[in-house]
């Protein structure tokens, strides 16, 4: 009865804050834009709506010399696919970036939507998989075929109540139920794999839970509405912008040089730290890793990197995931 409560309140959300699930039936086309539809070659997952490039923004106020709203989606495939560039802007700039995530509610809800033969869970499936082999990093599609998500709403406003608790651990959780649905086929819908990610990254789970159902929906409902004011219909989408509130726009998947050029360009005295990438240090700042990201934080290329981690698994210095189209290692 609890649950069927949390999600009458999300359908009551739903109803009067998501204008994407308002739709005149007289007025839809016959295809309407899928968010699901995370075309490769734009990298971007994207809602209809304003174009991003086109909107004017306020951001947010400026702590460090540069300040990036991220506008995000648990289960937005480019936005798995841009973990590597975000660590390492991280690693590298982190004296002088401070990222701000902001949940863009990609998928409301099935109702409604059928655009690019996409129109039912199953449909997407092979698309991730596409996905995984366009940006080397691993994603089993099979979740929409054994266990499909009805909404990314619930582990968005899980993240939420995250970041209430803690702003590091929150992103942790995010990395971890991120792997749940993109690499382990975990309907991260489902409060069992929410709160075992949860226990893993250090969350007070009786907590969490209490402002799932609270707070933490107020917050996500603001998120929203943000997202939306700010014209973002895509993700991932980020948003650069420097104390004189000059700004620049990420749209979607880009190479690492995008990232770096960004802050560079908006504080052009920043200096990149050195960093140490040898695996040993990298595992000890990450608990996970996938080939991609190694090779972008050691500046390997993706089969040199797959050869490194292969040693060391075979050497019993790290534990290899084996999943599809690709592996995650672990410490």
């Amino acid at each position: 009865m609890k649950n069927a409560l949390i999600y009458l309140h999300l359908l009551l959300l739903l109803l009067s804050n998501c204008s994407n699930a308002q739709v005149d039936k007289k007025k839809m086309k016959k295809k309407t834009d899928n968010p699901l539809i995370c075309t490769p070659e734009k990298g971007i997952c994207e809602t209809p709506g304003v174009k991003t490039e086109e909107s004017k923004i306020h951001p947010a106020k400026v702590t460090k010399p540069i300040h990036i709203t991220y506008f995000t989606d648990p289960i937005c495939s480019a936005c798995w696919s841009i973990e590597p560039q975000l660590r390492k802007l991280k690693l590298e700039y982190g004296d002088y970036i401070k990222v701000e995530y902001r949940m863009g509610g990609l998928l409301p809800s099935w109702e409604g939507f059928n655009g690019g033969g996409i129109s039912k869970p199953s449909d997407v499936a092979h698309h991730w998989d596409e996905m995984s082999h366009y940006y080397e990093m691993p994603i089993d599609g099979d979740v929409w075929l054994e266990d499909p998500l009805n909404s990314s709403y619930p582990p968005s406003i899980a993240f939420k109540a995250a970041q209430l608790q803690d702003e590091e651990k929150a992103i942790l959780f995010l990395r971890r139920i991120r792997e749940m649905v993109f690499l382990e086929k975990k309907n991260i819908t489902k409060w069992e794999h929410l709160q075992q990610a949860a226990k893993e990254t250090g969350l007070d789970t009786v907590l969490l839970k209490k402002d799932y159902e609270g707070k933490a929906i107020q917050l996500f409902e603001e998120d929203i509405a943000y997202t939306r004011k700010s014209g973002v219909r895509g993700f991932p989408a980020l948003f650069f912008s420097d104390t004189s509130n000059n700004r620049l726009v990420l749209y979607g998947f880009k190479p690492y040089d995008n990232f770096e050029g960004s802050v560079l360009k908006l504080f052009p005295v920043a200096v990149k730290k050195a960093v140490d990438s040898s695996w040993e240090n990298l595992f000890h700042r990450y608990s996970s890793l996938t080939a991609k990201e190694y090779a972008v934080l050691t500046g390997m290329s993706r089969q040199e990197a797959g050869t490194v981690l292969n040693k060391l698994s075979a050497d019993n210095k790290l534990k290899k995931i084996p999943v599809k189209n690709g592996e995650l290692w672990r410490k």
